[in-house]
């Protein structure tokens, strides 16, 4: 690597630490992610390889130690490719680093690309050294010697640098295939969808762990499993295969610069290659005629000017609604309990209906201001009325969600258990919130509005609802909705004696919960959440027609 390399890593590696250091939201779900990823199976570790340690110092079965041979070398590989798609996934935007532009008129595009490798490279071992030292650490403390740690230290080593680059040239082409070949690049939209569409589906229904464990045998006397041998060879009274140790060091020595060159010619045709165009402007622009003209006969043109508006940008930048499916991914637990059931289980056809009565107030209206953006001094000075911008945007809500709510709210009660009445009251209930909730969203979010824009992908930015607004919406759709519920299943009486049960476990003085008075609460719940749909909007116009730029 040359200096100018080096120093191109040091950059982007420090840029990248700063980017979520910076971010407490980012820094939080790094964190979670660390402690549920490795913060497990690290505690795991330190209790049970300790023993281990003492197990093989004392000298192992012969059983024990083909086990040990064949899990280490299966771990190994399977941990390479792991790697791979980790490094892929992250090189899909490493390779559209910030100011492209000036970076590759500084320097030469081997640097450029050796030197985002090399950044990749330390990204990655700052996860898996630690949790590599800590655990070989404890491994070797029953075992009495610190060889093991070694070998881990030098595994690692070398399964970063040959699957760091390798996934860097994957990701590269997949990028640069959704982004410059025209005939991807128009519907890549589909294609991303379909991809976490089809991993997610694969985790739940136990075909991931499937294709895994048959990886982990097919591939423990491969190539892919010959790194295991030098961590075995550091293991005492486990015999290892010297042929696959020289096969590994052979092997990463050949591997690491052919990929990085790969890498290198992949990043000049990609960095200077023309992005894909393709204009579907006259169709958007035909199809938004039509909307005009259809909300021509019942709606004044400044509201429908917003409406239209409001759907044509959310169709040129979808990006913009990335936030709206972040509850689908606590919904993969459903495709389990689906395939175990054979149908759709009531409380999953009833989740999901309310799950899309809350996306429909979460499209357009749950940041009505912020979502002007560099057009909101034009807009809030203009002759457009607060009442006429919240309506637009209302009625693009409605427009897009109570059709879907309808017709998936219907299906899902038809293909679970439910009777044909509650299917109908589903539906019925899942439509009028639909057209409710836009209207509830508007206040909410010109009472707590965001301005600036977020990183949704570390290169591409949106303007997105606050975090107070998603809470506070999410709770005044939660909330009514689960007073209606009880109601409606006459839940009072044993919603009473659980919160009686739980209270007599409280170190306060026993409370009486009544059947009345948990009916009357979620009454009074229910009262405030119809009420408050019209209220917000109200607030929203008002917000509006009294704003002033600053």
């Amino acid at each position: 690597m040359t200096r100018a390399a080096a120093l191109v890593a040091r950059t982007e590696f420090r840029r990248t630490v700063r980017a979520i250091t910076t971010d407490r939201t980012k820094l939080l779900m790094m964190s979670l992610l660390a402690a549920f990823a490795f913060g497990s199976v690290t505690v795991a570790g330190g209790y049970l390889l300790p023993t281990l340690g003492e197990h093989f110092a004392d000298g192992p079965a012969a059983g024990s130690v083909a086990l040990a041979t064949n899990t280490v070398a299966g771990g190994v590989a399977i941990g390479w490719l792991f790697l791979v798609g980790m490094s892929a996934i992250r090189a899909f935007t490493a390779a559209d680093p910030d100011e492209p532009a000036f970076l590759l008129v500084s320097t030469s595009t081997r640097n450029a690309a050796v030197g985002l490798v090399g950044a990749e490279i330390l990204l990655f071992a700052v996860w898996v050294f630690p949790p590599a030292i800590v655990l070989s650490s404890a491994f070797a403390v029953g075992a009495d010697t610190a060889v093991p740690v070694v070998g881990a230290v030098l595994v690692a080593a070398l399964a970063l640098l040959s699957a760091v680059p390798v996934g860097f040239v994957v990701g590269v082409w997949v990028r640069h295939l959704v982004t410059a070949y025209e005939p991807i690049a128009r519907y890549r939209w589909f294609l991303f969808v379909g991809f976490w569409a089809l991993y997610f589906g694969a985790i739940a229904t136990g075909r991931f762990d499937l294709v895994v464990s048959e990886l982990f045998v097919a591939l423990q006397d491969g190539p892919l499993g010959w790194p295991g041998h030098l961590l075995l060879a550091t293991v005492p009274n486990v015999p290892a295969s010297g042929t696959a140790i020289l096969g590994a060091l052979v092997g990463t020595a050949l591997v690491t610069p052919i990929a990085v060159g790969i890498g290198v010619a992949s990043a000049r045709v990609h960095w200077f290659a023309d992005p894909a165009r393709f204009d579907d402007r006259h169709r958007s622009g035909a199809s938004s005629s039509r909307l005009a003209g259809a909300l021509s006969r019942g709606v004044d043109r400044p509201t429908r000017t917003v409406t239209v508006t409001a759907i044509r940008r959310t169709r040129r930048a979808p990006i913009r609604l990335a936030y709206v499916g972040y509850p689908l991914f606590g919904a993969v637990g459903f495709v389990q309990a689906i395939l175990e059931a054979g149908t759709i289980p009531a409380y999953v056809a009833v989740v999901l209906s309310v799950y899309l009565v809350w996306a429909a107030g979460a499209l357009f209206t749950l940041n009505p201001l912020g979502d002007l953006g560099r057009a909101l001094p034009a807009v809030v000075t203009s002759t457009l009325s607060g009442r006429q911008s919240i309506a637009g945007l209302v009625l693009a809500g409605v427009l897009v969600a109570a059709p879907v709510g309808l017709v998936v709210s219907l299906a899902l009660g038809l293909a679970s258990p439910i009777s044909l009445e509650r299917t109908a009251a589903l539906a019925a209930a899942t439509t009028v919130g639909a057209v409710a909730t836009p209207a509830l969203a508007t206040g909410i979010g010109a009472a707590l509005p965001r301005f600036g824009s977020v990183n949704v992908t570390n290169s591409r930015e949106a303007v997105m609802p606050s975090k107070a607004a998603f809470a506070v919406y999410s709770l005044a759709v939660i909330l009514p909705t689960a007073a209606a519920a009880a109601l409606y299943v006459d839940a009072a009486a044993p919603i009473a004696a659980l919160l009686s049960a739980t209270a007599a476990w409280a170190p306060t003085p026993s409370v009486s919960i009544t059947a009345a008075q948990i009916a009357g609460v979620a009454w009074a719940v229910l009262v405030v959440g119809l009420l408050a749909p019209p209220t917000s909007a109200l607030y929203a116009i008002e917000r509006f027609d009294r704003y002033t730029l600053e």
